[in-house]
């Protein structure tokens, strides 16, 4: 594993575990659910590090006897694994804002509380853009979600921490209510996450431009007198190939051969692509 991907999985495990403890500490001592919410969101932060940590380190190994194209699809099925997580804990917190909603409880806010809710926010911020550069650099699916996810915390301990404020002003329903928002959020979190990355487990195929460009790669090879057919679809988290070259049919097998293996290996240099797949049709 490239040593700033494992730098950039230990830095989120590390912020995350710490920014648990701190709101599980401040959720206690106010007795909002709101805050509580905050803190079981840093808690699937930290499944959600720890899945990335290993799944970015499985999918970097070479291919094996039993996974001869590699092992690229650890990242997006442990990014769905997180989005499930998110969900079942989502609904747990729905039921407790209802309740608190229903029957409302004093808030203890302090001013420990906004410094650590605050806290939070700042490090999420730097912790999310951090992520974004980190995932587009290596293209990292998995900490681009956890990016996405960083940024989605920005908001829910905002609005935690508006909820604290309004609760301590004798509107101790709203705190029930933001509980129910924060909630919201991890579920957007779990639909993003899963909704991206469904279309790597199902081999969704690359989009028109994308492919665009691999014709463009290869009708520059020369020999290459035209294309026929290009098909694509996601093997983990990077794209397999299939595509019909048009050689003149008066050319030689081994000459053929030789055209097709060049088309292989330059598109294969493409960051996108793992394995191409090339047809050779005398024309």
């Amino acid at each position: 594993m490239p040593s700033r991907l494992n730098i950039a999985t230990n830095i989120g495990i590390a912020v995350n575990i710490f920014l648990f403890l701190i709101k599980a500490a401040a959720g206690l001592l106010s007795n909002s659910i709101a805050v509580v919410s905050e803190a079981v969101n840093s808690l699937t932060d930290i499944v959600s590090s720890i899945a990335i940590k290993y799944s970015v380190h499985l999918s970097r190994q070479k291919p094996d006897e039993n996974h001869q194209f590699g092992h690229g699809a650890a990242q997006p099925i442990a990014a769905f694994i997180v989005a499930v997580f998110a969900f079942v804990l989502g609904i747990k917190i729905v039921e407790e804002s209802v309740e608190r909603i229903i029957s409302p409880e004093e808030i203890n806010a302090s001013l420990l509380i906004y410094i650590i809710l605050i806290t939070n926010i700042i490090a999420k911020i730097i912790l999310s853009q951090y992520q974004r550069t980190i995932g587009k650099t290596y293209n990292s699916t998995a900490i681009k979600a956890a990016s996405v996810d960083s940024l989605n915390d920005v908001l829910s301990s905002s609005i935690a921490l508006v909820s604290v404020i309004i609760s301590s002003l004798s509107f101790k329903f709203v705190d029930g209510i933001a509980g129910i928002i924060v909630a919201m959020f991890i579920f957007k979190t779990g639909y993003e996450v899963a909704k991206e990355n469904l279309g790597y487990l199902m081999g969704k195929a690359a989009d028109e431009n994308f492919i665009v460009k691999v014709a463009k790669r290869a009708l520059q090879i020369d020999g290459v007198k035209g294309l026929n057919d290009i098909r694509s679809h996601y093997v983990g988290d990077k794209f397999h190939i299939e595509i019909h070259i048009e050689v003149d049919k008066n050319t030689i097998t081994r000459v053929s051969h030789d055209i097709g293996k060049d088309v292989q290996t330059t598109l294969e240099k493409m960051d996108e692509i793992q394995k191409v797949f090339v047809h050779i049709d005398p024309v």
